[in-house]
């Protein structure tokens, strides 16, 4: 069984000017992230979005990933799907494509009952061979995981992981400590406040456009060093705030934009950064030093 540790970026999917899956330039982008250290990558999540995606779109994007990063960092497919049978089939052929793991919201709109989402991931446990991050962001999913239910998920033999997306940090260590260690925790939105309760890593947006930053941030922790951890968070925490909330997309899709690193504007309904955004993304870039001087091609 995989053991993860440390940043994994929640990546954005590019998409060309004719709005496909623009290949290229994601094959540079997955060499760039990890060129520049980071611990793990997850396409397919919120941020990558793939609710907004075509079947053949999603398995194409999991195989460019998998393929590209080629065994030297972790590679978790987003599999979420509101029909039980088709989170099995997504995360059935992502093991079948190399994944090292997936990453599955619970069933949205449908508002689950705690045995509805038990079954929902025993189900999905029963039929693959790779670890299962559970993903916990009642915003988007309708649906909370508190606590005592993850514990519970945590007797599921590929249920190993959650990404914790509340503002609540102490569930951190009330998942660690009611699962008696069983789950272990990424922290979804508080980052550096995870890491210092224990989290094991970090699923995170801001990484798409500092990976190298957000990589020494879990690293710094690890090595004791929490006031150096704490000032790298706070100078970053302007650019952690700009990819947050209702414009987490758009926000990212600008900052790589600024960057150096055009992904392409969010498809429909999601409309890219206006002119202030963009301008506020380029100052970001500017403040933190984030332009790319060199990437793969």
């Amino acid at each position: 069984m995989a053991d993860f540790r440390g940043t994994y970026t929640i990546m954005v999917t590019p998409f060309d000017a004719e709005g496909n899956v623009d290949v290229p330039t994601l094959e540079r982008y997955v060499d760039w992230q990890i060129e520049s250290g980071i611990h793990g990558l997850i396409p397919l999540g919120s941020t990558g979005e793939f609710m907004s995606m075509s079947d053949d779109e999603i398995a194409l994007v999991a195989r460019i990933v998998i393929d590209r990063a080629a065994g030297r960092v972790p590679v978790l497919i987003g599999t979420t799907a509101e029909d039980t049978r088709a989170a099995v089939r997504l995360s059935r052929r992502a093991e079948a494509q190399g994944a090292d793991g997936v990453m599955v919201l619970p069933p949205f709109y449908c508002t689950p009952t705690d045995d509805e989402l038990f079954l929902h991931y025993r189900t999905i446990s029963d039929a693959i061979g790779i670890p299962i991050m559970v993903y916990n962001n009642p915003a988007v999913a309708n649906v909370d995981l508190k606590p005592p239910l993850v514990a519970r998920l945590s007797q599921i033999d590929n249920c190993r992981y959650i990404k914790e997306s509340t503002l609540e940090v102490t569930r951190v260590r009330d998942i660690m400590r009611l699962s008696e260690g069983r789950m272990a925790v990424f922290g979804g939105i508080m980052g550096f406040e995870s890491y210092v309760e224990g989290a094991v890593g970090w699923a995170a947006v801001p990484s798409n456009g500092a990976p190298r930053e957000m990589a020494r941030l879990y690293d710094l922790v690890m090595a004791g060093q929490l006031a150096e951890a704490r000032a790298l968070a706070f100078r970053h925490f302007p650019m952690i705030d700009f990819v947050a909330g209702q414009s987490y997309v758009a926000g990212t899709k600008a900052l790589l934009a600024a960057m150096g690193l055009p992904v392409g504007a969010p498809r429909p309904p999601r409309l890219p950064m206006g002119p202030e955004g963009i301008a506020a993304a380029r100052r970001l870039v500017d403040e933190l030093g984030l332009k790319i001087q060199t990437t793969t091609a």
